[in-house]
């Protein structure tokens, strides 16, 4: 189980992790309010079930049924958005390794996991309270935390070289300049921890301010200068599309933005900070 905030790779890690182990990815189950025990595990095909009865034919395998016969590593994404009893059906599956099909008869009844099997689940942290796991859930797996990046510098390095390959792969010639690159993660980085890079506490944003996020927004800012600014990516079009990462449906993130931009934005006088600050008046 790979827990955290929104926007620290954890479906990306297990994606990966998946391909490398089981030379798949594909196997996944996408949890929401509205996951059923059908998308879970096996349904039919109800044409061939009124033709011909149950039977394995009639058997439309979902990514459990299918990574416990192949033996492969199934990804449930977004564990704890399943209703509790969605998530309960993982419940004997992980501690037998065995899935009881009681529509068919014989062998068919009975499907035991081949070597190999496994289930790599995520979970947000901010989801926490919406469909708390059971204890008896929570002892079947590992529990494994993925943080936000700590180093500014580790961070804009990966901003900076994921902005540049989205730009490139869309075919446009803008870039971001490294000093905008540092504004804009250095901006994601003190409003997603409520603190400066000297020290002082600020109120942190309700909205996760990731990295992912950091990303989408200097990939945002690119396109909008490409087509519509001449090429050239401003302060403008970074504090533009911070709008929309921001501020989401708690009013009060507005005030804590703008505080941030008149107390620790405008005193920084190096790089680009000080038209960042400028641009900040494109706040609603």
């Amino acid at each position: 189980m790979l827990i955290g905030e929104p926007g620290t790779a954890k479906s990306y890690l297990s994606e990966l992790l998946a391909a490398a182990i089981s030379n798949d990815s594909t196997l996944t189950i996408q949890g929401s309010a509205g996951t059923s025990e059908d998308s879970i595990k096996y349904s039919w095909n109800y044409a061939l079930l009124l033709a011909e009865g149950p039977s394995e034919r009639s058997l439309v395998p979902a990514p459990l049924y299918r990574g416990m016969k192949e033996g492969k590593i199934v990804r449930f994404e977004e564990l704890t958005r399943c209703p509790l009893e969605m998530q309960d059906v993982l419940l004997s599956i992980l501690s037998d390794r065995v899935m009881a099909v009681p529509e068919l008869e014989g062998e068919a009844r009975t499907l035991f996991a081949r070597p190999g099997f496994n289930v790599l689940a995520t979970a947000n942290t901010r989801d926490r309270g919406v469909n708390e796991m059971s204890a008896a859930l929570k002892r079947r797996f590992n529990f494994e935390t993925v943080h936000p990046i700590s180093d500014l510098n580790e961070e804009m390095a990966l901003v900076q070289r994921e902005t540049d390959r989205l730009l490139k792969r869309a075919g446009v010639s803008a870039t971001l300049p490294p000093d905008l690159t540092e504004v804009l993660v250095t901006t994601f980085h003190e409003l997603r921890a409520g603190q400066t890079c000297d020290g002082k506490a600020m109120d942190p944003l309700t909205t996760a301010m990731s990295t992912a996020e950091a990303v989408a927004t200097g990939y945002a800012a690119g396109m909008h200068a490409w087509y519509f600014a001449g090429g050239q990516v401003k302060a403008d079009h970074l504090v533009e599309h911070l709008l929309g990462t921001a501020l989401k449906d708690a009013p009060d993130d507005l005030k804590k933005l703008r505080h941030y931009f008149t107390h620790v934005v405008k005193g920084r006088s190096t790089g680009a900070w000080p038209s960042f600050f400028e641009a900040h008046k494109l706040l609603p």
